[in-house]
């Protein structure tokens, strides 16, 4: 399966971090946002990265050059920022079969592999990974209407008024049906061509989607505080799971 990793955004929330190089470069516990993102997907079988560039890009290209643990890296870029879906576009000719999304400012620590797993089943013709948030948070977020079997009904981008609390977390497996229905999407009322929007056209064509509801946790690093919390938990993750003094003690008395 290949991945495609978008990271062309500016991160301009960010700043000062992003004064000098793209989004995806900023570190989180000592390693580029990418690299997390990277890694993840390499573990979960990508055979290939495609991953969008635009702001700073060569700082991502002179880091990583054309390779990743092995694993190939193909860069496009997305010349203007103009949303999801344009960026999803500048991927079309290099994705022959289906393949995972994972927008490039997240940290998870989440069941992806039950994203993948979905789409390798056939069942559905695309699969996202879901959270429910508070309710007064979910503005900020796609948000996503299901039917009683988990299948995503409808999506709305950032509404005023959401229909539902449960939002889209920035990981998605597609087939390339995904690339059709982004050509068809108008400019929004943001003027950003909306990955939702492409979403929603595929539900109307008859498409099944499957919501998959996370289990661990995502931090969307937007903010500086954003890259804090998400340090602060991958430490508390890695400390908790070294064995304390006294089980060493133990362990090695036994």
């Amino acid at each position: 399966m290949q991945a495609v990793v978008l990271a062309a955004g500016k991160g301009t929330r960010l700043r000062p971090l992003t004064e000098d190089k793209p989004k995806g470069m900023v570190e989180v516990d000592g390693k580029p946002i990418l690299t997390h993102c990277f890694q993840q997907v390499v573990d979960l079988g990508a055979e290939e990265l495609v991953v969008v560039v635009g702001y700073e890009k060569e700082r991502i290209i002179e880091h990583y050059g054309d390779e990743f643990q092995g694993v190939p890296i193909t860069y496009t870029h997305q010349r203007e920022q103009k949303g999801l879906a344009h960026a999803l576009l500048t991927v079309e000719d290099h994705i022959d079969e289906e393949f995972v999304l994972m927008l490039g400012d997240n940290i998870f620590q989440a069941n992806l592999e039950d994203v993948v797993n979905r789409q390798r089943e056939q069942r559905a013709d695309a699969a996202f990974l879901v959270e429910e948030v508070p309710w007064e948070d979910a503005s900020r977020y796609g948000v996503c209407d299901t039917n009683e079997y988990g299948e995503i009904t409808d999506v709305v981008e950032k509404p005023d008024d959401p229909p539902s609390n449960l939002v889209m977390t920035g990981f998605y497996t597609f087939t390339p049906a995904i690339f059709h229905a982004c050509h068809l999407v108008q400019p929004s009322d943001r003027g950003e061509y909306e990955l939702s929007e492409a979403i929603d056209l595929l539900i109307q064509s008859g498409r099944t989607i499957d919501a998959i509801r996370m289990d661990g946790w995502r931090i969307d690093v937007g903010y500086p505080e954003d890259r804090e919390e998400a340090e602060r938990r991958l430490q508390d993750e890695r400390e908790g799971a070294q064995p304390s003094p006294e089980s060493t003690s133990e362990a090695s008395e036994g």
